[in-house]
């Protein structure tokens, strides 16, 4: 097994993590089989009680583990599935040892953080590297991306943990990347010292990086390369440029002909291949169209959506077509601003802030003929909009909304659990879907499995009463729904799964492709008229 590290300095949202899964796509398109590693030092176990207004998103691993967006940025990138040994937290590691200490493992030594906390981070890295796919094979290479920023207290039992690993294997088998900043001046020039006092933190801690990647605004001059990389001993054409690209699927193919691959590919000893260019044309694909889809969200911060703008990006690029993303604030929009809009998006989320704000975008859909895709949340309410305004069951709610009517109930496993981490319905569950409905024809099959994060459902006993007013629950796991349509609509579909979370550029979601589909259709008819 051979290690791809990847470290940051000077300030956090540099996009290492874009960096790392960039690199691990040339990786792959030269033919190296590639898995990955992120290294949250936060002392949570997990992502999934974070404020996602604080962090970003909160994704979902097939295996139900919450963890950081970087990993479904390597899902995406690299096309394979994770689960929860892939992603390494502080609270996972202390928990850990201190377990061990409790039943005596240590036979009475006492407890550190050298050896033992860094020889458990190091375990644990080489168990999720060696850890086989869906299909049994082990990766040739893993990217371990330490989060943090060098000097940060937090992060350093892992810098140190690398360390150790960098000294006891091989130098052939271990690279080391340093993404930092290189900021320009009022006048344009680019600075260097963020770089070098960056490198110089890394080195006081015994890490010296083969190759820097420099974040800027527009490409390093020779210049500049020649500069970090007589302060920072590397060779300049192991100073890589990375500028702001117009999307992140454009990286890889920047930092392919900044020579990073070649570079990697040479210092880690793997034979050089010439680079399968299919992933580049599906990703740089022309649009021929251009949609607008209204996403009612109770977060200001896109990155918690993050997964649903991929998804949305992938069946645009699919179907050749721009999606332009409006950004509606639930407890602030008015039904008018959704006059101009192709389609209307309500995702998941959780608590009452908003709620009748989003109920009422999905009514505005659903009378206006609108594309509408819910998600999660947006599928418990499109079921509570529909006994509202068509039932007529005026008090409808959530159990998780208030008092009245309750269509919407807390699943049953779920009224006896204590606490929030890790509690909730999470990860694959298998999914029946009826046939000759829309999302088996999406689909193009009769079962699917999608991921999971929810502790509410359609409550059972009013499912006759909605399926005989027109509901139509398309998909089911078991006795729960899971999928619900409207037939006479041009679209309306809601999922209680999140279908984002397994979106890939090359394998868009169905009910994604169908959204979007539907959204280009609403516009060309529009056109027309």
């Amino acid at each position: 097994m051979k290690y791809i590290f990847v470290t940051g300095g000077v300030m956090s949202g540099l996009g290492k993590g874009i960096t790392a899964a960039s690199v691990g796509r040339i990786l792959k398109n030269r033919g190296v089989q590639v898995t990955a590693v992120k290294i949250d030092p936060y002392l949570n176990i997990d992502a999934g009680t974070m404020n996602p207004a604080q962090h970003g998103e909160v994704f979902v691993l097939s295996d139900g583990s919450e963890v950081d967006l970087d990993l479904g940025n390597y899902e995406r990138f690299l096309d394979i599935e994770l689960t929860a040994p892939h992603n390494i937290t502080t609270g996972k590691v202390y928990r850990e040892v201190i377990e061990k200490e409790r039943r005596g493992d240590y036979l009475g030594d006492t407890v550190q953080i050298i050896p033992h906390i860094t020889d458990e981070i190091k375990a644990w890295i080489a168990r999720a590297a060696t850890e086989p796919d869906a299909e049994g094979r082990v990766a040739e290479a893993c990217l371990v991306e330490v989060g943090g920023t060098v000097g940060d207290i937090e992060s350093m039992p892992f810098l140190e943990a690398v360390r150790q690993m960098r000294g006891e294997l091989p130098k052939e088998e271990t690279v080391l990347i340093h993404v930092t900043l290189v900021p320009e001046d009022t006048m344009g020039d680019m600075k260097t010292k963020p770089t070098q006092h960056s490198v110089k933190a890394l080195r006081e801690v015994g890490l010296y990086p083969n190759m820097i990647v420099g974040r800027s605004g527009h490409p390093l001059s020779p210049h500049t390369k020649r500069k970090i990389a007589a302060f920072c001993d590397v060779s300049p054409a192991a100073v890589i440029s990375a500028t702001t690209a117009p999307d992140i699927y454009q990286v890889p193919v920047e930092l392919e002909k900044e020579g990073l691959a070649d570079a990697v590919i040479d210092h880690l000893h793997f034979p050089r291949r010439l680079a399968v260019t299919d992933w580049y044309q599906t990703v740089t694909r022309e649009f021929t169209s251009r949609v607008t889809v209204a996403i009612v969200s109770k977060y200001g911060i896109e990155d918690v959506y993050l997964s649903i703008k991929e998804a949305l990006k992938h069946a645009g690029r699919a179907t050749s077509t721009e999606v332009k993303i409006l950004w509606l604030d639930a407890e602030r929009f008015e039904p008018c601003q959704l006059q101009d809009v192709d389609g209307v998006l309500v995702p998941g989320g959780f608590g009452k802030r908003g709620i009748e704000e989003k109920i009422e975008a999905i009514r505005h859909a659903r009378e206006q003929g609108i594309p509408f895709l819910g998600l999660c949340l947006g599928f418990q309410l499109a079921v509570v909009e529909y006994s509202r305004n068509v039932l007529g069951w005026t008090d409808a709610c959530s159990e998780e909304i208030g008092e009245g009517r309750q269509v919407i109930a807390i699943l049953p496993e779920q009224e006896e659990v204590e606490g929030l981490g890790g509690t909730m319905r999470l990860g694959d569950y298998r999914v029946e879907l009826r046939d000759g409905t829309r999302v088996r024809a999406l689909y193009g099959r009769s079962e699917i499995v999608e991921r999971h994060r929810h502790r509410y459902e359609v409550t059972p006993a009013e499912i006759p009463a909605l399926e005989a007013a027109g509901v139509v629950f398309s998909g089911t796991c078991g006795n729960r729904m899971e999928v619900m349509e409207l037939e006479g609509h041009p679209f309306f579909l809601a999922t209680q799964f999140h279908p984002e979370f397994r979106s890939r550029p090359a394998r868009p979601s169905p009910p994604f492709m169908g959204f979007v589909r539907a959204c280009r259709e609403k516009k060309q008819a529009q056109q027309v008229i």
